[in-house]
């Protein structure tokens, strides 16, 4: 069972983060923000940067940390909220997300920002990079470090991720952790009206992986899946709502990238204060 003050230290950040996504969304006018699959990663990202990684915020580039690979890029607007809770970033930073000059870009990029170590945003690509890295780990003798490969349940329609998920059974990378964000809806509509992928638990199953289903809004279910280790690679798929924690956004497709007027910010705020 995971200690109650590691819980609510993970579920602050949670709150927080949920908040800072608001301001940044609002912030960047026009251009607008993936919402929907941000903020239905929130507690899978706050569980994970304040509860469980390892990392040493004064080296980030400790050959003993673990590595974070967002494949789902699109979900930089919950990523960025994650690495300010961990001390990687200045909070303040924040706002700067998508402006001219800000290193805090709309996908991962390699432009010198703490904390981000692979580009992502091409969909699909994700998993074969944390096979990659763990492949390079092994040969290393470092058997410590874990890589953490955050996927969207649309992006699972990609072919390049079961390829990987064969390769990583077959190459018996235990140190390598897959997290589903299974929130049922991708950028055009339902995941299951536009390639079926039920059972996503059975199918990775299937190929070999250790499967863990959580309520991927739950600090404690979240913590706990982190920490189970074996001898498979391990997938952990999180059961999540599109938009979570937004009334209007929650389910939503319209919200997968969207703007947000002044109304519905003020109504988003409103929402969540209060909220501990």
């Amino acid at each position: 069972m995971v200690e109650k003050e590691k819980i609510i230290r993970c579920q602050k950040a949670a709150n927080e983060m949920r908040r800072d996504i608001i301001e940044m969304a609002f912030l960047t006018g026009n251009q607008g923000a993936h919402l929907g699959g941000g903020l239905s990663m929130v507690e899978i990202l706050a569980a994970l940067y304040v509860g469980v990684l390892k990392y040493d915020v004064n080296n980030l580039d400790w050959e003993k940390r673990d590595r974070v690979i967002l494949s789902k890029g699109h979900a930089a607007l919950a990523l960025y909220p994650a690495l300010a809770q961990a001390g990687m970033i200045c909070r303040d930073e924040l706002l700067t997300f998508k402006k001219n000059g800000s290193k805090l870009s709309g996908h991962p990029s390699l432009n010198g920002l703490a904390g981000i170590e692979y580009a992502s945003g091409s969909l699909g690509q994700g998993l074969s990079l944390g096979v990659g890295v763990c492949l390079a780990l092994k040969r290393k003798n470092n058997l410590e470090s874990r890589a953490f490969v955050l996927l969207g349940d649309g992006e699972c329609d990609e072919g390049s991720i079961w390829e990987a998920a064969a390769s990583a059974v077959h190459f018996q990378l235990n140190q390598l952790v897959a997290v589903i964000d299974e929130n049922q809806i991708q950028y055009d509509g339902a995941t299951n009206e536009i390639m079926c992928m039920d059972s996503m638990a059975g199918k990775w199953k299937e190929f070999g992986w250790d499967v863990c289903e959580v309520d991927g809004h739950s600090i404690v279910e979240l913590l706990d899946a982190y920490n189970k280790k074996g001898d498979k690679p391990l997938a952990i798929i999180a059961h999540t709502v599109k938009g979570k924690g937004i009334s209007y956004m929650e389910g939503n497709w319209r919200f997968h990238n969207a703007r947000l007027s002044k109304e519905q910010y003020q109504q988003a705020v409103t929402e969540l204060e209060g909220v501990i």
